[in-house]
């Protein structure tokens, strides 16, 4: 007898990024974890995406390199891809696709939705990133507003959106968009992430005494992450005669700034794999005080991880961190609150305890194989319509 073919198998998966793996970040690593899915459950996937000599990490399935230039605005380190040039549209020409996924409104998400509009293509869209609230973290605060439009109009030419959250669901409904909009949630490896990873010898090496409290932060050292609000908080906590130690786990443009803003503050570089589990669980307190993530993977591998979160109440942590219970949510720019916060959780190691395993708890409810597989789902849906 003859198994069901998946549905997923009619699947011709032409994925658009404008960076699949050349920069590590909580995006791009979604991404490769859905093509990698998709490919087992018997998808096509070729992937379009600027590409370096020096990727942070091995691409998930047929990557093809698309020209790019450096990001302007002190952010060299990512591509910005100049199009789908002759060579580019013929690969995809050849490959076929069925369905086109574009992953940011860059030029090669619009070109990329051009070329499908014009071939009868659906095309499918994943939000990663508030990208409208970035310019006011580069004194260009009044792009806002024109920003906010050139991504309705791009978002209503496809024909379907996931978003990380209904909450960023509901912020692109209020923008304008009108567009069907599901959620794709994140998952976490609980292996990896586990407060068994904790590793005081680890620290040693660091300098970090086992009873001193990390303060850590995890993530690309960029301005949009919030580091002053990071580090007007390690002042006010200093201020108060809180003793503290603070960890950055990631690097970035930003690195040298805040390093002159938090004295003292202990960089272990870029971690992966199980020495970025061990990196996470050797924290004491995550503090996150940015407001541009649109779901915040690294909220939930520290929650994964037993470490409480002390965070921004914005969108990203707000739909994980459950105040008072697994850490705490902060007005956005309340040093004093999350000085306070933070002080709770020193004089109080019980209380530090038991919300790290209520976030370990809250953590069990992501998994990357149902996640991923709404997306799939919505795949079919849409190449149906």
């Amino acid at each position: 007898m003859t198994a069901p073919t998946s549905p997923a198998s009619k699947l011709r998966i032409a994925m658009f990024s404008g960076n699949y793996n050349y920069v590590r970040d909580g995006a791009n690593q979604a991404l490769n974890r859905l093509a990698g899915y998709a490919l087992a459950k018997g998808a096509a996937v070729r992937v379009y995406s600027p590409t370096t000599a020096t990727p942070a990490f091995a691409p998930t399935g047929d990557l093809v390199d698309v020209p790019a230039i450096p990001l302007p605005f002190g952010r060299g380190e990512y591509r910005l891809a100049r199009g789908l040039p002759a060579r580019v549209r013929a690969d995809i020409s050849d490959f076929a696709p069925n369905i086109f996924h574009v992953s940011a409104p860059d030029i090669l998400g619009h070109r990329a939705l051009t070329m499908a509009r014009a071939a009868g293509i659906p095309v499918l869209a994943s939000v990663h990133t508030l990208f409208e609230t970035y310019p006011a973290y580069y004194g260009l605060g009044f792009m806002e507003a024109p920003l906010v439009a050139l991504l309705r109009r791009f978002y209503n030419r496809c024909d379907a959106l996931v978003a990380p959250s209904s909450e960023i669901a509901d912020r692109l409904r209020g923008q304008g968009i009108d567009r069907p909009i599901s959620v794709w949630s994140r998952g976490v490896d609980h292996a990896r992430f586990h407060p068994d990873r904790r590793d005081n010898g680890w620290r040693r090496q660091y300098g970090i005494a086992d009873d001193e409290l990390v303060i850590g932060f995890l993530g690309r050292l960029v301005l949009e992450k919030g580091l002053d609000v990071f580090a007007a908080v390690c002042a006010e906590l200093h201020r108060r005669g809180v003793h503290h130690r603070v960890l950055a786990i990631g690097d970035g443009p930003a690195r040298d700034s805040f390093a002159a803003d938090v004295p003292g503050v202990i960089f272990a570089g870029f971690q992966s794999g199980n020495d970025l589990g061990r990196a996470v669980a050797s924290m004491d307190i995550f503090l996150n005080p940015s407001v541009t993530e649109t779901f915040g993977n690294v909220t939930l591998e520290a929650m994964a991880a037993g470490v409480p979160v002390v965070a921004a109440n914005a969108t990203g942590a707000r739909t994980l961190v459950a105040d008072g219970v697994t850490g705490r949510l902060i007005a956005p720019r309340d040093i004093s609150a999350y000085a306070d916060a933070i002080a709770a959780y020193a004089a109080d190691r019980a209380l530090l305890a038991a919300a790290g395993a209520a976030g370990r708890e809250a953590s069990l409810a992501y998994h990357w194989d149902i996640i991923n597989q709404k997306v799939i789902d919505e795949y079919c849906r849409v190449t149906a319509r």
